[in-house]
């Protein structure tokens, strides 16, 4: 497929490197040409300077034909400027990234029906991974090597405080469950034996991480992957 994606945020990168690494070709759009400069070495794609809401420059990315448009920039307001264009352009499939949730309705309103809501997922994922009442698995898995992660905690951190906890660098406790309560976390959050943790953490620290909570019994939490 034939893919344009407007904006050189950190997920435009990411997104363009996955489309490119499956095959697609994909142009790259953004208004600061000094990024896109940068990024000629790192990614194998064409380069569009310009601002991506306006007709005339997805006109030109758009050439004889395209299959989508991705609008990734760190506006809502843009994103949804610009599928509106891209609409009227003739892109077979739009697709915005919309941060704020109120504005995912106008969405809905304006027909735009493949929206990109990376916040709302990940809040979805996080309360998902409170609620399973079995072991905890991994739920979502970011761009950038970033995966969502629960454990049960082992007797032996029982009493202990979240910010006293000696966690592996690169990860980051976000929320835990006990019985029926499912709250977020802060450094003072004590932690009872049998609570399931979840955190954020990269994957280069994942095994160290599984090290850390592996209970000292025949007990250990074994958490499963999905590729998702």
């Amino acid at each position: 497929m034939r893919i344009v994606v407007v904006g050189a945020s950190r997920f435009g990168q990411a997104t363009t490197e996955q489309l490119l690494d499956k095959g697609h070709e994909v142009v790259l759009v953004d208004s600061d040409r000094a990024k896109l400069e940068e990024l000629e070495e790192e990614l194998d794609c064409g380069m569009l300077h310009g601002d991506g809401s306006l007709p005339s420059v997805q006109r030109e990315a758009y050439g004889d034909h395209a299959d989508a448009l991705i609008l990734l920039t760190n506006s809502d307001d843009v994103n949804i400027l610009a599928a509106t264009v891209g609409r009227s352009i003739g892109f077979e499939r739009v697709l915005p990234q919309i941060v704020r949730g109120e504005l995912i309705s106008v969405c809905e309103e304006l027909g735009l029906e493949d929206v990109i809501a990376p916040h709302h997922r990940v809040a979805r994922s996080i309360v998902r991974l409170l609620e399973d009442n079995d072991d905890a698995s991994m739920e979502l898995r970011f761009h950038k090597g970033l995966q969502l992660v629960g454990y049960q905690v082992p007797d032996r951190l029982s009493g202990k405080r979240v910010g006293g906890l000696d966690l592996p660098d690169r990860c980051r406790a976000i929320g835990i469950a006990r019985g029926e309560d499912e709250n977020l976390v802060s450094d003072d959050t004590e932690l009872n034996a049998g609570d399931k943790l979840v955190l954020l953490v990269d994957d280069s620290a994942k095994s160290e991480l599984d090290a850390f909570f592996e209970d000292d019994g025949d007990n250990s939490p074994s958490p499963e992957e999905d590729d998702d």
